[in-house]
């Protein structure tokens, strides 16, 4: 794998850094309804026209119109998503093992929560799995290739349930990558309130669907890789 980061753009901007521990947020196809995409299709408009302030180099300015669109769209998909596939309990839960599959393997998983309408996931591939992929699957970053993996067998899995076809994710998804420990610390405390934060429980530990259920069974201190295995509550 290649030492250099490495930066892509489709609609949205994509690092790869070698070594990097990833925050990423997939969403379910038409999760976000026709004017919630106006708004947002709005809000990149006017972030992008904003002046970089004199204090930020240019990579702080992009960074920080990137996190300031991300809550934006997190608004969105917490308040009114158009989609909610991920509120039966099988779907999410399938969901969460296709999330855990690979940890301690491929990946250490270090916060996730799965909401009706998306997913966040705190992740970081693992050297010795990176060592091993083969040169002519490079073209995919590590990054790429556990999403790819994620997103393509919990799809088809939750279509065959759902007794649909078409797209179940959308296409691209928001991805992060955390620059430091107090970066991570934060990060790892928003994805774990997101579910008290849109409504759902009280306290974090509440929500079944995330790791902050999996660590308070097993008293796993915060910072901690999470282990593979089903999540406490849900049905069998």
């Amino acid at each position: 794998m290649s030492e250099v980061p490495l930066f892509r753009r489709r609609n949205l901007p994509h690092w790869d850094v070698p070594g990097a521990t990833y925050f990423v947020t997939a969403c379910l196809e038409g999760s976000i309804p026709a004017r919630g995409l106006l708004d947002l299709a709005r809000y990149r408009y006017e972030l992008d026209a904003r002046e970089r302030p004199p204090d930020l180099t240019e990579e702080e300015w992009d960074l920080r119109r990137s996190k300031l669109e991300f809550a934006r769209l997190d608004e969105w998909l917490d308040r009114e998503p158009a989609v909610r596939w991920l509120e039966r309990a099988e779907l999410a839960q399938l969901v969460i093992d296709s999330l855990l599959h690979f940890a301690d393997v491929r990946y250490d998983v270090l916060a996730l929560a799965v909401m009706p309408s998306h997913f966040h996931w705190v992740f970081r591939p693992r050297d010795e799995w990176v060592a091993t992929i083969p040169v002519n699957q490079r073209y995919r970053s590590a990054r790429e290739q556990v999403m790819h993996s994620v997103k393509g067998y919990s799809a088809g899995r939750c279509n065959r349930i759902l007794g649909r076809d078409g797209p179940f994710w959308q296409s691209e998804s928001y991805d992060h990558w955390i620059r430091d420990m107090a970066e991570l610390e934060r990060i790892i405390a928003y994805v774990e309130n997101n579910p008290v934060k849109a409504g759902f429980v009280k306290e974090p530990g509440d929500w079944v669907y995330s790791s902050a259920s999996l660590r308070k069974v097993v008293r796993l201190p915060n910072g901690y890789p999470v282990r593979g295995g089903r999540s406490p509550g849900l049905p069998e």
